[in-house]
């Protein structure tokens, strides 16, 4: 399933545990709206909703989401992140 156009890679770590769902907040993202991560090592991806983030900081995924990416919880994966 070819999806968006791609926006960017970035360097992920766990974002908010107690936060549900599929999401990453990068700064790559410019507006709120779905897209795709791909772990660059493994080649997974899942769909998420691409949340804005201001600054540099890299970007921050929710634990769902890295779940299905089988990634630990301690690593910091490189996603292609797709928007929709």
């Amino acid at each position: 399933a070819e999806g968006g156009g791609l926006l960017g890679s970035t360097v992920a770590s766990l974002g908010d545990p107690g936060r549900a769902g599929f999401w990453i907040e990068t700064d790559l993202a410019d507006a709120q709206g779905k897209g795709r991560v791909v772990d660059q090592a493994t080649g997974n991806s899942v769909e998420v909703e691409l949340l804005p983030l201001s600054g540099d900081a890299g970007s921050r995924i929710s634990l769902a989401a890295m779940r299905v990416l089988e990634v630990g919880l301690t690593d910091l994966p490189t996603l292609e992140v797709y928007a929709f």
